[in-house]
């Protein structure tokens, strides 16, 4: 019976992230199609967001928020173990770019949104991969913030732990002497795994908003212990909330 349940939530839940695409997809393409207007293109993931976590009725807790302490531009650094975690991250109030997989430019509809307003990569190709850092540097001097997965995709065999680093959003951000936001994405892989199922487990979500990791003076040598550094940020805050949540 409990697998009824999930399976006919689980439908829900599609149904729901469709729709509420479909019906912000004409605005979605006047923002996209109107010169200069593909920031508020990108508020509008925002709204999408909360729509669907609202219809779901998830609980959303997002912890140090006021880390932002201004509008950015940041360079934004997250584990990645779900296809939830963009829609979470959307949540968040500012002007974000992310950096996604290629597939999702395939994607009908979707994909127009995702290659016009975000920066769609393909990960095998050394070349797409260095014009997506270089879009993300045009992006950050736009005075947009910039939300890398560092582990290159949803590639852990076995989250909480997550897979090494890659250095591409650490060279952007020492390049720009920008800072890194380390966020902790600490129980997506429990609600929606990455099990070719897309079956949703009803639970709280959480996000953990870590400080600015500042990186004023550092220079191309530095990319490796910035990068190790934040890595062990976000990989602690994983330890410790999935093991609080087994004492549950």
């Amino acid at each position: 019976m409990m697998k009824i349940i999930q399976r006919l939530y689980s439908l829900y839940g599609s149904i729901v992230f469709i729709l509420t695409f479909l019906v912000l997809l004409p605005v979605f393409a006047f923002t996209i199609e109107i010169s200069g207007r593909k920031a508020q293109g990108r508020k509008l993931n925002r709204v999408w967001s909360k729509v669907f976590f609202g219809m779901l009725l998830f609980r959303v807790r997002m912890e140090n928020l006021s880390q932002f302490k201004e509008k950015g531009p940041y360079v934004i650094v997250a584990n990645h173990f779900s296809y939830l975690d963009i829609p979470v991250l959307g949540l968040i109030p500012f002007d974000l770019v992310f950096i996604g997989k290629s597939s999702l430019g395939k994607v009908p509809l979707f994909g127009y949104m995702f290659k016009n307003l975000h920066i769609a990569v393909d990960r095998n190709s050394l070349k797409s991969r260095g014009e997506s850092v270089q879009r993300a540097r045009e992006a950050l001097d736009q005075g947009s913030s910039v939300v890398f997965f560092p582990e290159g995709g949803i590639s852990s065999n076995e989250p909480p732990k997550m897979a090494r680093f890659k250095d591409g959003a650490f060279k952007a951000a020492v390049d720009k002497q920008i800072p890194v936001i380390p966020i902790t994405l600490s129980y997506n892989h429990l609600i929606l795994p990455d099990d070719g199922r897309f079956l949703l487990r009803y639970k709280p979500v959480k996000v953990v908003i870590h400080p600015p990791v500042s990186v004023e003076g550092l220079g191309i040598r530095d990319v490796g212990e910035l990068k190790e550094k934040c890595y062990r940020i976000i990989q602690e805050q994983l330890w410790k909330d999935n093991e609080s949540l087994k004492e549950k």
